[in-house]
């Protein structure tokens, strides 16, 4: 089996690919859902994803790994500890603004940013720019999960470990609904 498949098999016994009928945080209805916290709630799995993704960027020679709390925080660390450089992880303040509270950025340094999940990048675009207006290069991303479509927001193609393009549907026009299938609300917000 290759590591992608490993990887798709420890999604689905992780509980972090769910299929059946869901109400996704944008209102729209899927019969897919992932929440790759699940994943990295196992330390093994996390350690699997964090070395697959930093072979996908360690050609980039960062100086160091950031990401967004809270998604990116537990791959983040991991991809950093496989290259063996610092993680260094943005936040939102009280006016949920994402910043670099905790530490100071390295001076003529260069960094990738790492997410679990991208849909749209948003969460990621807001860290590359923390890390361009404190003059640090942002050599590129890394996910685990791609669901973008190519649809993302970021000037750049995001290494990922899975591309997917689950399709979803307008509440009104969901065949699980036609069927009686009860929705489910997981998720983070």
């Amino acid at each position: 089996m290759d590591k992608l498949e490993q990887l798709k098999e420890m999604m689905k016994k992780s509980g972090a690919h769910l299929e059946g009928h869901f109400r996704l945080t944008s209102g729209l209805h899927s019969g897919n859902y992932i929440q790759c916290a699940r994943l990295l709630a196992i330390p093994e799995y996390a350690a699997f994803a964090g070395g697959m993704l930093a072979e996908k960027l360690r050609g980039l020679k960062p100086d160091f790994v950031t990401a967004p709390a809270m998604g990116g925080l537990i791959i983040g660390h991991e991809v950093a500890r496989a290259l063996n450089i610092p993680f260094l992880f943005c936040e939102r303040d009280d006016a949920r603004e994402m910043k670099i509270r905790r530490f100071d950025l390295p001076e003529n340094s260069s960094a990738v940013v790492v997410e679990d999940v991208i849909t749209t990048g948003g969460s990621t675009m807001e860290v590359i720019k923390v890390l361009q207006d404190n003059g640090v290069i942002c050599l590129g991303s890394g996910v685990i999960v791609n669901r973008s479509g190519g649809k993302h927001i970021l000037p750049h193609e995001p290494a990922s470990l899975w591309d997917v393009n689950f399709e979803t549907w307008q509440p009104e026009n969901c065949p699980l609904c036609e069927k009686g299938l009860p929705v489910v609300k997981p998720g983070s917000r």
